[in-house]
């Protein structure tokens, strides 16, 4: 009889235990899809860099500008666009070349030439509030020293730039306005560039993941505390047990 109620009370805590590991783990997960979701469908407005092939073609930069140090005759443009990431990045318009750009420009002792396409973007890429009109689009040829960086030839033919507290490209030549990189689609990040880095999206996921667990808790125990309480449970019978065994000795 002592060993039927040791067994009902095991299934009675073990019960909730099962029930609500499974729900938890599922929550969170369904709580990461949703917001990467977000993330994905929202997009951000911001400058793209990118350097141009000699075959013409456009790639994403693997650094920023402010390390990316190019070559004489090299062609690198900028891109203001609303994408989702750089995988789905609208890429510069025209069909710069050097020689075109830079053919008014002489090579010296110690510098190189650096053709610079800047891309505002169309009308759809603005940012909500924007009053004016993209610029129309550019190339200029940089001169500048042999160790210059992209972000240096890019202020050599474009100012004023503005840029993030964390060093990301926010305006140039006073497009847009206002604003870097915000999310679209979603909750936007702070305005001055702060949270250029992604921290945004990161604690949305984790807030999606903290109330799915919240919510699997309201319909039981919760798990640490019915493993204890089953512990405690069964400490107590089994010492239960062995008094009822000596006593029969007796």
């Amino acid at each position: 009889m002592l060993l039927t109620a040791l067994l009902a009370v095991l299934v009675t805590f073990a019960a909730p235990v099962t029930a609500t590991a499974a729900p938890s783990a599922a929550s969170v997960a369904a709580g990461t899809r949703t917001a990467a979701g977000t993330t994905a469908e929202g997009g951000y407005r911001y400058w793209s860099f990118w350097l141009r092939g000699d075959d013409g073609s456009w790639s994403y930069a693997t650094e920023g500008p402010a390390t990316q140090r190019p070559e004489d005759g090299d062609t690198i443009g900028f891109r203001f666009a609303l994408s989702e990431d750089s995988a789905q990045a609208t890429r510069p318009r025209g069909t710069p070349k050097f020689a075109a750009a830079c053919a008014d420009v002489e090579a010296g002792s110690g510098s190189k030439r650096v053709a610079v396409r800047i891309d505002f973007g169309t009308r759809a890429d603005a940012p909500d509030g924007e009053k004016k009109d993209p610029p129309a689009s550019r190339t200029r040829c940089a001169r500048v020293p042999e160790n210059a960086t992209a972000a240096e030839a890019l202020a050599k033919v474009a100012t004023p730039l503005r840029y993030s507290s964390d060093s990301m490209l926010c305006a140039i030549d006073h497009y847009p306005a206002r604003g870097c990189g915000e999310q679209v689609g979603g909750s936007k990040r702070d305005t001055d560039g702060a949270d250029a880095g992604g921290d945004g999206s990161s604690k949305s996921g984790a807030g999606d993941s903290g109330e799915a667990g919240d919510a699997s808790g309201d319909g039981g125990m919760s798990t640490g505390l019915g493993v204890g309480a089953g512990v405690a449970a069964i400490a107590v019978l089994g010492g239960a047990a062995l008094w009822q065994a000596r006593r029969r000795k007796r």
